[in-house]
């Protein structure tokens, strides 16, 4: 192969090396010979490329570049994390030891949240396609805050799914978090490249998801709670005896005020009835006194008074109207109980009632004009 052949390849340094196998590209050369040369036959290769899983590295590196030029994995690296999430979705296969690995890994956290499985197959022709499918199928759940990408180890051959340029831009777009453990800690596949997280096996993938140990959380929070109350109980006793000593002193004094002032109302309720008692007195002989006065006034003048109140009453018996009917006068009123004093009033009303002594009558007035 031509020097200026070779280059134009563009071939990463040390791609060739003694023993790997290559596919090449070229023609057959022929030279006949001379009286001076001798006859030979060459390949002149023009194209070449490594065979195998050569050729796989060689595709991966291209593409690897492609992707870092691109920046392609910036985007899911600048997407928020939560540290405890509470819905978490799995890609991997159904009952694969992957799967178990990230349970357990899980478990370790003492994590009480849900996982979303998407079962698929992750090695062959289809599984690429087939993850992309079930990694956009679990973003578009949106109480789902994290995904796993989950496999065991193998060959390139085997984890060549996960190089896959469409799946890896795929994951390059989604809105959440992926986080990878593809293989064994020597094992590099390019979705790891585009990832927010990539682990180096699948059991790792769970303390990246949920990067709060909550077992050891717990059992902290356990300790400084007992550190705490038995802190409180020593404050408390410490504070206790000067409290109660307080307390009872408070109390003595408290019993002096109240017995002083249970004197004292007694005294002034004392004082009160005193007071009480001698204006009493008072009222009660000022009182007697005066009726004594006045029984001596009335007493002296009573015969006077009496024979003036007979003539008085004898005045007023004259002019009761009674009197004055007895004498053969009589008293008219309407049917209302008006009284009537004239004869047109008694002809307006056309009803009236007269009184005499004895009883009252009713008779009606012609009303003559």
């Amino acid at each position: 192969m031509w020097r200026n052949d070779y280059d134009r390849l563009g071939l990463p340094e040390g791609t060739l090396r003694d023993g790997l196998e290559v596919v090449v590209a070229g023609g057959c050369e022929y030279f006949v010979g001379s009286a001076g040369a001798s006859p030979r036959f060459n390949f002149r290769v023009r194209d070449l490329r490594p065979a195998g899983e050569g050729d796989l590295l060689l595709q991966l590196a291209a593409l690897r570049k492609q992707f870092a030029a691109e920046r392609l994995g910036d985007r899911q690296r600048a997407l928020p994390r939560p540290v405890l999430p509470r819905r978490i979705g799995v890609v991997t296969a159904a009952g694969s030891a992957a799967r178990a690995d990230v349970l357990a890994g899980l478990a370790r956290r003492a994590w009480r949240g849900e996982v979303v499985f998407a079962h698929v197959p992750v090695q062959g022709v289809k599984a690429a396609p087939l993850i992309a499918q079930a990694l956009g199928d679990l973003a578009a759940i949106e109480s789902v805050e994290t995904i796993i990408v989950a496999r065991g180890g193998g060959s390139l051959l085997d984890l060549w799914a996960f190089c896959d340029e469409s799946l890896c831009r795929t994951v390059a777009m989604l809105r959440v978090p992926v986080i990878t453990g593809i293989g064994h800690e020597t094992d590099q596949t390019l979705i790891e490249e585009v990832a927010a997280v990539a682990c180096s096996t699948p059991t790792h993938t769970a303390e990246a998801a949920i990067r709060v140990d909550l077992a050891a959380e717990r059992s902290h929070l356990v300790s400084r709670t007992g550190r705490l109350v038995q802190a409180v109980r020593e404050a408390r006793s410490r504070r206790t005896a000067p409290l109660g000593a307080i307390a009872r002193a408070l109390a003595h004094h408290n019993e002096q005020h109240r017995r002083g002032l249970h004197q004292r109302l007694r005294e002034v309720r004392a004082s009160g009835q005193r007071s009480l008692t001698k204006r009493r007195e008072v009222a009660l002989d000022h009182a007697t006194r005066l009726a004594a006065a006045q029984v001596r006034v009335v007493g002296s003048d009573l015969p006077r008074r009496l024979e003036a109140n007979a003539r008085f009453a004898t005045t007023l018996d004259a002019h009761h109207p009674e009197r004055v009917i007895e004498r053969g006068y009589a008293v008219v009123r309407d049917r209302g109980g008006r009284l009537l004093t004239s004869a047109v009033a008694a002809r307006a009303s056309g009803r009236i009632k007269i009184r005499f002594s004895d009883d009252t009558v009713e008779a009606e007035v012609p009303n003559d004009g």
